[in-house]
């Protein structure tokens, strides 16, 4: 239930000509912008902040309504409802009436930050596939930028789901005096071999679609059918293949335009063709590779410039964070071994945390779905921290 309301959509310069960005790829930009939103007050010493990171093809649009976001074509009605909304607000796991909430579209986004479908202003063209490839580490420092922004030196705590965990746990352990808590939720460390698999099939799927045209279709038409494949190829990662079942309308609707060449002959794959195929109305190709390769490429010990998790970790050791790492036990993205193994790097390093299974038959998705599951313990951590 929405109880923040409506909200807008913030945009931050986070670079300039005299000050650029510098992607780890060696590439830098002189202007970028950083789309946020963020909800409840900024407390007068700066200290009751959290910072949110987003999942794979989340927004900064976390909570409330937000019918229309300027500099981006991809904003749908799917995207106007706040992505966790059953979390943020008054009296929720992420308290409005205490804290001051922030969340930023990814550098290389397409929901407002600076990213390929944005247009150079060097060129007054859109970057297109000149826009740099872009790591866990860089998304990271472009929110620090944000931070810098508000004058936050500190966070309470910083939070991610999914892919947003990595960056969760890539500024705690690279900026380890910035935040006070960690919640990692539903998310792993270094990259498992499946999951490589599975971002592989989802870069060829676009590569392969003859209107990519190596990332220059934003004149001719974007590759929609590869990216409606990689949607379907990564949706059965994140619902439960019961919660598919279930979710599918009875009714086998026979998809027109793209896709309709194949004929379903189930509701399942009738639920499957329609994610594919409304996906790409809200979402940006060339982001959907560099959130792809940035996932499977990511290393959080040599991006972090450690010589192993130990000596990562220890920065969160010597910072005095708390962890509370969340696993869900039908995962089918994140698997509950990814965060046991990232538990047992932070035992290693002895940095406390706590370490809870959620039992949901909701799969991944469980995280935006069932708050009564992380609330209390959220809600602790967070007490905790203001301590």
């Amino acid at each position: 239930m929405n109880t923040v309301g409506d909200v807008q959509t913030q945009f931050a310069t986070i670079a300039t000509p005299e000050n650029p960005f510098l992607f780890r790829s060696g590439e830098s930009l002189d202007h970028v912008e950083i789309a946020f939103e963020t909800y409840g007050e900024l407390n007068g010493d700066r200290s009751n902040a959290i910072l949110l990171f987003h999942a794979f093809s989340g927004s900064q649009h976390a909570a409330g309504f937000n019918p229309k976001v300027e500099k981006t074509p991809f904003w749908t009605p799917e995207c106007e409802e706040g992505w966790w909304d059953l979390f943020i607000g008054p009296g929720k796991a992420l308290d409005t009436e205490k804290y001051f909430i922030i969340c930023a579209n990814y550098v290389g986004g397409c929901y407002g930050s600076t990213g390929p479908s944005s247009i150079n202003p060097d060129t007054g063209e859109r970057y297109g596939s000149k826009f740099p490839r872009i790591t866990v580490r860089d998304l990271v420092e472009s929110q620090i930028r944000l931070l810098d922004h508000f004058e936050i030196d500190q966070l309470l705590a910083v939070v991610g789901p999914s892919t947003g965990g990595l960056s969760c746990v890539s500024l705690a352990t690279n900026y380890p005096e910035r935040t006070r808590a960690v919640i990692p939720i539903a998310t792993g460390t270094r990259t498992t071999v499946l999951n490589r698999i599975i971002l592989l099939e989802q870069i060829l799927a676009i590569e392969n679609d003859p209107m990519f045209r190596a990332g220059e279709y934003y004149e001719t038409g974007a590759p929609e059918t590869g990216l409606g494949l990689a949607r379907m190829i990564s949706h059965k990662t994140f619902v439960h293949l019961d919660a598919i079942e279930r979710r599918a309308n009875k009714e086998v609707k026979q998809p027109v335009g793209r896709f309709s060449w194949y004929q379903a002959h189930d509701h399942v794959e009738s639920y499957m063709l329609h994610q594919g195929k409304k996906f790409t109305d809200r979402f940006d190709a060339n982001t959907y590779l560099r959130i792809c390769e940035m996932w499977s490429r990511h290393n959080p010990v040599e991006e972090g410039g450690a010589s192993d998790p130990i000596d990562l970790f220890s920065r969160s050791r010597e910072a005095g964070h708390e962890y509370l790492v969340f696993s869900i036990d039908e995962d089918y993205c994140f698997y509950p071994e990814e965060q046991a193994a990232l538990v047992e790097q932070l035992k290693e390093a002895e940095v406390p945390h706590l370490f809870l299974t959620v039992h949901s038959e909701k799969g991944h998705d469980s995280f935006l779905l069932e708050p009564e599951l992380y609330t209390p313990h959220i809600r602790q951590v967070l007490e905790n921290a203001g301590i």
